[in-house]
Order: C-alpha cells, then sequence, then structure tokens
C-alpha cells in the first residue's frame, strides 16, 4: 500500500512538477487548519478520555465570531495597516471568547458527568454542538455568506512557484501557536498538571493538583485554538457557514486519530498529512477528484482504525485480565 501511494505521488510529480508542488502548499495551508483543531480534539480526549463532537461547531462559531467583528463592526474589508492591526485584535479576542465558551461547557455539563458513563459525555457533546450551530444559525443565517477578506489574493514567486498570502499569514499564526502550546505543556507547572491528569486524576488530586481546575484549562486551551482556526478559515476561504463545523470537525477529527488520538506531535502530524492527502486528491491531474474529496479522508481513518488504531505516533494500550 505504501509503495502503491509513493508510486502514484512520483506520477504525479512527474506529469506536473508545478502543480504538484502548488497543490502541496494549498494542502500545508488547510493542513495547519486541521492541525488548530485536532489539537483540541486530543487535548481533552488525553486529559478525560472525552471525543469532544462539540469541537468543530466551536471552531464554525468563532469563524462566525471573527467575520461578524472584523467587517460589520469594524469595517475592516481591505489589506491595508490599521486592518492588519484590527485582525490582531480581533484574533485575540475570538480566542478568548471560545476559550471561555469552551471552559464554560465543562463547567455547566461535563464537570456533573466526571464519574458517569463516557457514553454520556459523547451524548452530551453531541448536544451542546446542536446547540452551538443553532447559535451559528441566529448569528450567520441558514445560508453561505461571502464575506471581504484582509489577506489579498495571489502570492509572492518564489522560483517559478506562488506562494499565497494565505498560506504564509495561515503558517505564520499556526506554527507559533503551536510552539506556544507545546512550551506550556512541556515547561510550566499547569502543563505539568495537565499531564499528571491524564495519567492518573486520583494520584493527581491526591498531590494537590486541582483536577477540575485543570481540566478547565485544557478546555480553555483547545476553545482558544478553535477560536484561531475559525478566524483563518474565515479570512482564507471568504466565506462562512453554520454547517461548516461538521464537515471541518470531522475531518479535523480524522486528523487526530490518524496520528494518535490522545498525542499532541501526532495531532499536528495527522492534520497536516489529512491535509495534504485531500489536496493531492483534489488537485492533482491523476487524483479522483473533488467529487471523492471526503470518500478518500474517511477511507484513511477507517483504514487507520483497522490497521494501527493507535495512529502513527499513539501507543497501544495492554489490558491484562
Amino acid at each position: 500500500m505504501g509503495l502503491a501511494l509513493a508510486g502514484w505521488l512520483v506520477w504525479n510529480l512527474l506529469a506536473s512538477p508545478q502543480q504538484f508542488v502548488s497543490v502541496a502548499l494549498d494542502g500545508l495551508s488547510v493542513g495547519a487548519l486541521y492541525a488548530l483543531i485536532a489539537l483540541g480534539y486530543t487535548l481533552v480526549y488525553g486529559i478525560i478520555g472525552l471525543i469532544n463532537f462539540a469541537h468543530g461547531d466551536l471552531f464554525m462559531l468563532a469563524s462566525v465570531f471573527s467575520s461578524i467583528m472584523l467587517v460589520s463592526w469594524l469595517g475592516a474589508d481591505q489589506p491595508t495597516a490599521k486592518n492588519w492591526l484590527l485582525m490582531a485584535l480581533v484574533l485575540a479576542l475570538v480566542m478568548a471568547a471560545c476559550a471561555a465558551i469552551n471552559a464554560a461547557s465543562d463547567f455547566v455539563a461535563y464537570r456533573r458527568l466526571r464519574q458517569a458513563p463516557r457514553l454520556t459525555s459523547l451524548i452530551t457533546s453531541v448536544g451542546i454542538s446542536f446547540v452551538f450551530r443553532w447559535l451559528g444559525l441566529q448569528l450567520n443565517g441558514p445560508g453561505q455568506r461571502v464575506w471581504p477578506t484582509i489577506i489579498p489574493s495571489g502570492g509572492v514567486n518564489i522560483g517559478g512557484f506562488t506562494l499565497d498570502y494565505s498560506t504564509i499569514v495561515v503558517t505564520g499564526v499556526t506554527v507559533p501557536l503551536l510552539l506556544v502550546l507545546s512550551y506550556v505543556v512541556q515547561n510550566t507547572k499547569q502543563g505539568k498538571a495537565m499531564r499528571a491528569t491524564s495519567q492518573d486524576r486520583d494520584t493527581a488530586t491526591l498531590m494537590g493538583i486541582h483536577v477540575d481546575r485543570t481540566i478547565a484549562f485544557t478546555f480553555a486551551i483547545g476553545g482558544a485554538l478553535a477560536g484561531a482556526a475559525g478566524l483563518l478559515y474565515f479570512e482564507t476561504l471568504g466565506d462562512t457557514n453554520y454547517t461548516a463545523g461538521t464537515q471541518f470537525g470531522l475531518i479535523a477529527f480524522t486528523g487526530a486519530v490518524l496520528g494518535g488520538v490522545g498525542n499532541l506531535v501526532g495531532a499536528v502530524i495527522g492534520g497536516y498529512l489529512i491535509g495534504l492527502i485531500q489536496a493531492f486528491n483534489d488537485g492533482l491531474p491523476h487524483g479522483l477528484g473533488q467529487q471523492w474529496s471526503q470518500s478518500v479522508v474517511f477511507i484513511v481513518l477507517i483504514l487507520v482504525l483497522v490497521v494501527r488504531p493507535e495512529g502513527l505516533l499513539g501507543h497501544r494500550h495492554v489490558v491484562n485480565v
């Protein structure tokens, strides 16, 4: 299977090198968004074992919030220095808002279900996703809305290849966020509390860690990343839709599973890989085409679950009975 995939990529590279590189750059840009969303899934799953299906719709709300604040309220509809500063301000505000919403969801619903069966929490997350979607419907309307964006079309020509401005901006925002998250988890007191809570909540409590506060902090981080992804999605594609969270959320979840749910590095790698897979299928001369885009992504999910259910970087848990 690996040889067949490599052969297919080489075939497309030889057929059209310039198109191959262009499609790969587009895939990395979309993959960055998937990585940000996938991290929200994997953070929550790693600490409390919950697949938070409301996370995709929180990302959708972030895109709607961003468009309303940036265009409707602030009038930022073209690439000027002032509007770039306004976009940075809105990015911070949306990240803070989504962090608060996600932490509030934990406080209102999930915290009361800590000792309940996991299926109960899973069903609750589906219910919260419907609440988020209803709010998105009220704010955005039932159809797709097209917005002017600050990020201009076109890009920088490098060696005969065009690097889109949107790819530069998305990468410029995503990479620092991922580095900050890695630092927080690995080098701060709160990060150590997160890792301890994910390993054993009871022992973490005995060691003086406030478990509920740590879990709320984790939800807040995941929400902030979804907020950043929502603004970048709106600025990259120039539209919003109250149903966008379902598609993007499921594809990002596929990336988290591919990399290994609960593994931060795996979520990032999985998100980028899914972005590349989708872009190669849609844009290469010898791909299946956009009509098969989602089918290809979920076929990858099925194959991963069958062949390596723990993901690329996940660890297989052996239960002795």
